[in-house]
């Protein structure tokens, strides 16, 4: 297979937990994997398993935690690697610090309401939160801010997977990210 010339990028798929950041990013890593780039995929569950175990829930533990993403992610990224990073990061300052830090960079809302949020949680954190058994739980007793200036937006109870997918990789292609025409190779697939 021909290697692509690419530019690294950072997209930052943001929301509630449930909201679809991590469906979505794989489908998206999926995706750019099967056109020939090179791209990694940073979830925020398996990176608290890893780099940032240790770390608590508060706000400066999540602020640390998201700041350490970053760095991975901008290492990537100046090495010209297409990086997804899949974390709840709820609050709006640290991640503009790493729109700043990283430069290529790409903020994603994965938008879903809290109650649909809720319905599609398998790992019943949700419940557990509502009954007091976990503190400090994002969209519960501890806020999440909305980005103010996110490149796409997908809204994942009115559109599908499918649908979310093409918003992010045609955002790439406008930006000169990726240079297949995948709008149109989206529209055959419908």
């Amino acid at each position: 297979m021909m290697k692509l010339q690419q530019h690294g990028v950072t997209i930052w798929f943001t929301g509630l937990s449930g909201a679809g950041k991590t469906t979505i990013s794989q489908n998206v890593e999926s995706e750019l994997r099967r056109m020939g780039y090179s791209v990694e995929l940073l979830d925020g569950d398996i990176v608290r398993q890893y780099l940032t175990k240790g770390l608590g829930f508060s706000k400066a533990d999540r602020d640390e935690n998201v700041r350490r993403i970053g760095f991975v992610a901008n290492l990537l990224t100046r090495n010209n690697v297409i990086v997804l990073v899949s974390a709840i990061s709820p609050y709006r300052d640290v991640r503009d610090e790493m729109r700043d830090y990283i430069g290529n960079f790409i903020e994603v809302y994965v938008n879903s309401p809290l109650a649909v949020c809720e319905q599609r949680d398998v790992k019943g954190l949700y419940k557990k939160a509502r009954a007091g058994e976990m503190k400090n739980f994002t969209g519960i007793d501890d806020p999440y801010e909305e980005p103010l200036y996110a490149e796409v937006e997908c809204k994942t109870h009115l559109e599908t997977i499918s649908a979310s997918t093409s918003k992010v990789l045609n955002k790439l292609e406008m930006l000169n990210y990726i240079g297949l025409k995948y709008s149109v190779q989206a529209n055959k697939k419908s």
